[in-house]
């Protein structure tokens, strides 16, 4: 079996293992699942006419893998220090609609909950905010730049604590250009934090135009190697199969001395032909007309709108 192999679904030894945790084996269930998501963030940005659809569903697939079938957790009882779990941080936080569509659909909170997004008093903050107790949301983000600090400082305590799970964190590719994200690079790989795996998400765009435009990376997978970190690249990061490939890649190049990073290449808007490829749906919501064509485009699914 190559790195970028599906493995056929596990065997009842196999699940029972994973008995403890959330887990997906039907990956007709994980597209049923992705679909759903897409449609939730939809929705939800619409409802109140605020939020970021854009990135929310670029990513939908990598939250999907993720949450579906590679982290080890427990969504009930959730607990904030995650002991002998893995655990996830949100950097690019204002991509919240497709984090909490995917903790609600995989047993954090109530589905029926999506509805409070961005209102008065709700739980669904526009950014991921700890003050309300929001069952899987460990700290709060959204200030660019922070979240991967925080991820690194979790994998130290887990490192210190004996606790062989991962740490897993998001970041966005215009996020990048925070000088914080390049001190903690740094960091990571002087201090050989390799229960590690970052993902930045490729997209190419952040809100005021393309990346390139606003301020080039220059040759991204170059700068994080020469920065002493083991760099994957994840060319269909709309692909769901190909995205839990490189996860599980990645859990298997840890505990080598490097944190790895995965520069996963996503199309923001993806799914909604309208929103597709340009930072004008970064943080924009859609009108009726707007909305009643994403729906249309985006399928109907057995797991039901909110």
């Amino acid at each position: 079996m190559t790195d970028d192999t599906i493995p056929s679904s596990p065997s009842l030894a196999e699940r029972r293992k994973q008995c403890n945790f959330y887990y997906m084996a039907d990956f007709s269930k994980l597209h049923e699942l992705c679909a759903q998501v897409r449609r939730d963030i939809v929705r939800m940005v619409f409802n109140v006419q605020s939020g970021h659809p854009g990135g929310s569903l670029g990513c939908a697939e990598f939250f999907v893998a993720l949450y579906g079938n590679v982290l080890k957790h427990r969504p009930k009882p959730f607990k904030m220090e995650g002991k002998n779990q893995d655990m996830f941080f949100l950097s690019n936080g204002h991509i919240s609609p497709v984090w909490y569509s995917v903790l609600a659909r995989t047993g954090y909170f109530p589905v029926a909950e999506l509805n409070t997004f961005r209102k008065l008093n709700t739980r669904l903050q526009g950014h991921p905010a700890t003050h309300e107790g929001l069952p899987g949301v460990r700290v709060a983000s959204g200030s660019l730049g922070q979240g991967m600090s925080a991820a690194i400082g979790a994998a130290l305590a887990k490192r210190l604590d004996g606790d062989k799970r991962w740490i897993f964190c998001l970041t966005g590719d215009g996020e990048l250009e925070e000088g914080q994200c390049w001190e903690a690079i740094m960091f990571a790989a002087h201090h050989k934090v390799d229960n590690l795996i970052v993902t930045v998400d490729w997209n190419g765009q952040q809100i005021d135009g393309p990346t390139d435009r606003v301020m080039s990376l220059g040759n991204l997978p170059a700068k994080w190697k020469a920065f002493g970190w083991d760099v994957l690249v994840l060319e269909q990061g709309n692909n769901l199969e190909a995205v839990i490939a490189m996860l599980r890649r990645a859990k298997r190049r840890t505990g080598k001395g490097k944190p790895v990073v995965i520069l996963m290449k996503t199309e923001m808007g993806y799914g909604v032909d309208f929103m597709q490829g340009t930072h004008q749906w970064h943080g924009k919501a859609p009108n009726q007309q707007q909305f009643d064509s994403a729906m249309q485009q985006l399928p109907v699914t057995s797991l039901g709108d909110y």
